[in-house]
């Protein structure tokens, strides 16, 4: 089934150019091309040939998985290569399903990809982002976060909108390439080209509007503290630990924040206990006079041998005093708990210190009559919850983060890219504070007006709006995405009763 042949060359081909437009290289145009040599050989192999190009596109952009699993984690090298295959298989036969699905639609009812394969590629990549516990790392249209203009309609449609687009340009081109002389080739083009207008004017007039401006404002620093994750929970590490904390934020301080970050997990110990060194991370909002926002674990005891434990944030007053604490709610399989852990008894958890954690709830926290929405770690790439936090009244978005994990790789350029879009969704300032970058001030309009870089020690301040705008998206959430997974439900029964007609 899998031979190779210039079909599958062709697919792969595609694969390679997708993975090419995100983070990095970050050559974002190919993302308007990549998918037109799978559209002119898909007809022949509509299965394997989107099975090719989903295993080139996603083996080469979460290569740095076997960075996280072996360096970070100790997995051993042939089990990280087993479960980074495994993932890449799953993840490619979306790929493969939405091109089985629009070949045989072609086949059966003579439709054109250009109706049907952009919306089974939005209806796959709005599943992915759900099941099993949900995965929606490099959506398409995530490839485009560079390009302004494009990824503005995301406050109507997230992401989505921005793959759609993606994918029908893909297929009008591929169309008229291959049937240059067809009436409905150049009305698909001359519908795609309508589209595209309609969807570039609403960027541009979004951008002339006043986007990032807001009446009140706060004064953020965020804190980069860079520590090694190799030594990060080392108990004989944690005295220096919060000593380059403490150092930093006496330098923020310099600029009177009214809110001081540091990243997620910045404590390697509990918080909550009444040692020293918590001690005197409590006592630093009142020595700065100022709100800090810290990532630290955490835990409950639920009964004498029994602990439930979790991934926090918490916000301490200028007077020394908790205002509020918010767990981590989509916690990440095999990093903050094992899946299926009695069956996959190889593979540890990669987080080490405690147990496996457990999930918290949308808790915005209060801060000086405003609320702070905080996703902790990868949170950051689902956009329900942050859209959730901002329907519950948060005026400014936090991310925090350890992306330590990632090593010199192009991960963490892939998950701020992701980030920016949360603060186009619900045009809403974003704060990003990571352990050794990429730490940075995001504004409404996804832009990232402050940035540090990877693996350095520093600290970052600006001033950010509070509040937001009330978008189509924060008030309906992924209404274009469910439209056009009810769109690809009626292909399926359509296709599924016409093969029971023939047999």
């Amino acid at each position: 089934m899998f031979r190779l042949d210039r079909s599958l060359i062709a697919s792969v081909t595609s694969g390679l150019l997708m993975a090419s437009a995100f983070p990095r290289p970050d050559l974002y145009p190919l993302a308007w091309v990549a998918l037109i040599p799978l559209l002119l050989v898909m007809q022949r192999r509509p299965f394997a040939s989107g099975f090719a190009c989903g295993c080139a596109f996603f083996a080469t952009l979460l290569y740095w998985l076997n960075i996280v699993m072996t360096t970070y984690g100790g997995l051993n090298l042939f089990f990280s290569l087993l479960a980074y295959l495994f993932l890449i298989l799953y993840l490619s036969l979306y790929f493969a399903v939405a091109t089985w699905l629009a070949c045989h639609l072609k086949g059966q009812f003579k439709l054109p990809y250009l109706l049907t394969l952009p919306p089974l590629w939005v209806a796959l990549e709005y599943l992915r982002g759900l099941l099993l516990t949900g995965f929606p790392w490099a959506l398409f249209g995530y490839s485009q976060q560079n390009f302004s203009l494009a990824i503005q309609s995301a406050d109507v449609t997230g992401v989505y909108g921005v793959s759609l687009l993606l994918v029908a340009v893909n297929c009008a081109l591929a169309w008229i390439l291959s049937e240059s002389k067809s009436r409905l080739a150049w009305l698909g083009i001359a519908g795609t080209l309508l589209m595209s207008i309609s969807h570039f004017g609403y960027g541009v007039w979004r951008e002339s509007q006043p986007l990032d401006q807001r009446d009140q404002q706060l004064q953020v620093a965020i804190v980069q503290g860079n520590i090694d994750q190799a030594v990060k929970w080392s108990p004989e590490y944690r005295q220096s630990t919060v000593d380059r904390y403490q150092r930093l934020s006496e330098l923020a301080a310099e600029n009177n924040p009214d809110l001081l970050i540091w990243p997620e997990a910045a404590t390697p110990f509990f918080l909550q206990e009444e040692i020293p060194l918590a001690a005197r991370v409590r006592a630093l909002p009142g020595q700065l006079n100022t709100y800090l926002l810290v990532g630290s674990p955490a835990y409950q005891q639920i009964d004498e041998q029994r602990f439930d434990y979790y991934n926090r944030a918490y916000l301490l007053t200028p007077e020394g005093q908790e205002s509020g604490s918010s767990d981590k709610i989509h916690l990440v399989p095999f990093g903050e708990y094992v899946p299926f852990g009695r069956l996959l008894t190889f593979i540890n958890k990669l987080v080490v210190g405690v147990g496996d954690f457990v999930p918290g709830e949308v808790n915005p926290l209060p801060i000086n009559g405003h609320k702070l929405g905080v996703l902790i770690c990868y949170e950051a790439i689902f956009p329900e919850l942050a859209r959730a936090y901002v329907r519950q009244g948060a005026d400014l978005l936090v991310n925090l983060t350890n992306d330590a994990w990632f090593g010199y790789s192009s991960a963490p350029y892939q998950h701020l890219a992701m980030t920016r879009f949360r603060a186009i969704e619900n045009r809403i300032w974003l704060v990003r504070s990571a352990n050794t970058g990429i730490s940075a001030f995001i504004s409404p309009s996804g832009t990232v007006t402050q940035a540090s870089s990877l693996f350095t020690t520093e600290q970052l301040s600006g001033r950010v709006g509070l509040g937001h705008a009330a978008t189509f998206y924060t008030r309906f959430g992924d209404l274009m995405a469910q439209a056009c997974l009810l769109l690809s439900c009626g292909y399926s029964i359509a296709l599924f009763c016409a093969f029971r007609r023939r047999s």
